[in-house]
């Protein structure tokens, strides 16, 4: 039988809405292939595990649980350590459910790289890539990919001349625009701003959470995701649509209120829900992605362009969340859907085992 550590909570902003999805996760794994070991993360960084290691960071009571570390040296490949009895529990996969910095950015990514072990989702460069705002729309420009005009902005810059930023903002971007801090998701930070008196206010929220901001063209756009699975060879679901209940599709909207409600599949005619999943797929490919992803596009109402938004290596990954419905919709229930990630994360270790990492000193190459 499999043992998988199922990683969730984590130093980050989404910390409950990753413990939620986790629970979901472990539910829905069947546990005849696999022995689940849940490993919680603090928000100062410690790690826990234990049989109500869930409820224990529901409630935020870690007293009985028990602390643990991943081993990173190679040669232990998967071991985690309990530091009470010196105890070691082996791991043959990590399935990382964390939303947001310090588990969808690379970093947890490079700890597993570290400790050769196999893991669920992309890695350390599509992850860290597909994270930060900026550089998401910085690739997929290269690309050739549409996404809509934005500039950045430094947390110093603004600090020192705010009215310089807020001039080039209204002249460059016009309003409405939206401003987001460059690396966090949920919608944590972001503010929708219609008029030059509402961006300080916006920007100071947006840069407590992040050295750099993303302020990008609002537009008049349905919403519409698209589930990706695949590690080289992608596959695209049916895509979904997000019908926004507010402004737009904030915190309060996705976990509290939730006054927007979702369509699966979308009400799109066949051209353009090619054109998405192709669009998608092509995004997915640009950052280096593997595994899944959730990737965001608008669709222009006025226009019909179709832009990406936003691509989401872990996405929410409740039974109720989109990732999952837009796949069962395509006839991909949540329990198989587990399944493939976990060979696709095995598929992907296998192949990259193959990389050679010294140089072979007899070859042509070399003496030439």
């Amino acid at each position: 039988m499999m043992r998988v550590g199922v990683v969730f909570g984590g130093k980050s902003g989404e910390h409950e809405v990753s413990i939620v999805s986790a629970g979901s996760v472990m539910n829905a794994m069947d546990k005849s292939k696999y022995e689940i070991i849940p490993i919680g993360i603090t928000k100062n960084g410690k790690w826990y595990t234990g049989d109500n290691v869930v409820q224990g960071f529901k409630d935020g009571n870690y007293e009985r649980l028990t602390p643990i570390t991943l081993h990173t040296d190679p040669g232990k490949r998967g071991y985690i350590e309990v530091e009470e009895g010196g105890k070691h529990v082996k791991l043959d996969l990590v399935f990382p459910v964390l939303h947001g910095p310090y588990g969808e950015d690379g970093t947890i990514q490079g700890l597993f790289e570290m400790a050769n072990i196999p893991y669920v989702g992309a890695g350390v460069l599509g992850s860290s890539l597909a994270m930060d705002k900026l550089m998401t729309k910085a690739v997929l420009t290269e690309a050739g990919i549409p996404n809509t005009p934005y500039i950045g902005v430094l947390r110093k810059d603004y600090e020192k001349d705010p009215d310089t930023v807020v001039r080039e903002i209204g002249e460059k971007i016009s309003f409405p625009c939206f401003v987001k801090p460059a690396n966090l998701g949920s919608s944590v930070g972001i503010s929708k701003v219609k008029g030059e008196g509402e961006l300080k206010p916006a920007l100071d929220e947006a840069f407590k959470y992040d050295r750099r901001v993303c302020v990008e063209k609002g537009l008049n756009a349905r919403e519409i995701e698209v589930s990706i699975l695949g590690n080289d060879e992608p596959e695209a679901s049916l895509p979904g649509e997000v019908i926004v209940g507010g402004e737009f599709y904030d915190y309060n909207d996705k976990y509290v209120d939730g006054k927007s409600t979702t369509q699966v599949p979308a009400d799109l005619p066949d051209d353009l829900l090619k054109k998405i999943q192709k669009l998608a797929i092509d995004a997915y490919r640009a950052v280096d992605c593997a595994g899944f992803a959730r990737v965001d596009c608008f669709v222009d109402r006025d226009t019909g362009e179709v832009y990406l938004n936003e691509i989401n290596t872990i996405p929410g990954f409740t039974s109720i969340s989109m990732y999952p419905k837009m796949w069962e919709a395509s006839g991909l229930s949540y329990p198989k859907l587990i399944d493939r990630l976990i060979e696709l994360a095995l598929e992907r270790y296998n192949d990259k085992q193959r990389n050679k990492i010294e140089a072979d000193l007899n070859s042509d190459w070399y003496k030439s």
